[in-house]
């Protein structure tokens, strides 16, 4: 079974709306499919499906040692998708045990689907850490926001820190070393990129240095930048990869950019995901083109164990990025200029949907001033000293 979790560095940037119409559009795709809805504490993935009065769960589940966890495994109204609620308003969920995390774990790798969808909590909290290395290409969604971007980083540095400490054997060198510059304020884990870290640790304990690469071999995140307004912004997407490679260690593909579409506001409203609402749409092009990407890349490495140094491209070429935003980009303006032209949208439909987007367009500016100003803070210290 391929495990894809969904994850982001904050909320409110489409995860969960990446997560929900993935699932359908690989089951479309005639794959068996199980989407989960892992964002315990919050789960919603029942919304965006359409379901209602969802009265049985994971938290259910955890809450009753000897429940069936197939129990909680659900049709849907898509053929070839079934659905796994989240904590189904039970409090508590969201502080799992570790016995309860290692049974959740244990109970969805031993279900029976082809593809298997993780709608993740937000942040870089212990669970979505966990969950999020069950499988070895999840999906991390941002936006082209300065903040936004910056938390999708740090989810990725916490992941693969994440893998680190679960890798080292207890007591080893290795370990001794990560923990020594974890207490170094001046030069630790905060300032020091990955390949630094794995060099030293390669001096010290050899043995333990193999296993971590052999670990981090394995990781081939895949980073989808969300509410795109111009074809510009997918450049910003490529920046974060660089980063990602150049201090974390490991690759970071790129499977493609979505624009905002004030459509999947509606479509939410009426609790019907936007592949049901308005396939044609730019949205919707673009999720299918993303589940074909996965899809590709399921076969591609079908029983083909991940070793250190593979290369599993699941992404697509900076250029190709570049040039199926300005693909969709041409095909909003299309879209647009047709409803116009037939009267569904009124110019002052328009001008209002301008005014809202210019409103969240300087909330971000000022958001990304602020962090501009801390960050510039520490270097001016730094200079000053």
């Amino acid at each position: 079974m391929t495990i894809i979790p969904v994850a982001s560095g904050k909320g409110g940037v489409g995860k969960s709306l990446l997560a929900v119409n993935l699932a359908i559009a690989l089951a479309e795709a005639g794959r068996k499919v199980v989407l989960v809805d892992l964002d315990l504490g919050a789960s919603n993935a029942h919304t965006m499906l359409g379901l209602r009065g969802v009265s049985r769960g994971i938290g259910t589940f955890l809450s009753a040692p000897r429940a069936s966890f197939q129990d909680i495994v659900q049709p849907t109204e898509y053929e070839g998708l079934s659905f796994v609620p989240g904590d189904a308003e039970m409090p508590g969920t969201a502080a799992l045990l570790p016995a309860q995390k290692r049974r959740l774990v244990w109970c969805l790798e031993g279900l029976a689907f082809e593809l298997m969808v993780l709608d993740l909590g937000p942040g870089a909290g212990p669970n979505p850490l966990d969950f999020f290395l069950m499988g070895t290409g999840g999906i991390v969604v941002t936006t082209p926001a300065l903040t936004s971007l910056l938390n999708a980083y740090l989810f990725l540095k916490n992941v693969v820190f994440r893998a680190l400490y679960a890798t080292f054997p207890p007591h080893s060198r290795a370990l001794a070393v990560l923990e020594g510059m974890r207490r170094d304020r001046e030069a630790g884990l905060a300032r020091a990129s990955v390949p630094r870290i794995l060099s030293e640790i390669a001096r010290e304990d050899p043995e333990s240095h193999a296993l971590a690469a052999q670990s981090l071999g394995r990781l081939h995140p895949r980073l989808v930048l969300n509410m795109v307004e111009d074809p510009a912004e997918a450049e910003k997407a490529e920046k974060l990869r660089a980063s990602v490679r150049e201090y974390l260690g490991i690759e970071c593909f790129h499977l493609g950019v979505m624009f905002r579409d004030e459509l999947q506001a509606v479509a939410l409203g009426s609790r019907v995901p936007i592949l049901r609402y308005k396939p044609g749409c730019v949205l919707s092009r673009e999720l299918y083109r993303i589940s074909e990407k996965l899809l590709a890349a399921a076969a591609e490495t079908a029983g083909a164990p991940w070793m250190p140094g593979m290369r599993g491209d699941t992404g697509i070429p900076a250029a190709d990025a570049a040039a199926e935003a300005e693909e969709d980009y041409k095909a909003m303006r299309r879209d647009l200029e047709d409803l116009l032209a037939t009267g569904a949208l009124s110019m002052a439909d328009l001008v209002e949907s301008v005014r809202t987007q210019q409103i969240e367009l300087s909330t971000l500016r000022k958001e990304n001033a602020l962090l501009r100003a801390r960050l510039a803070r520490p270097a001016r210290e730094g200079a000053r000293s």
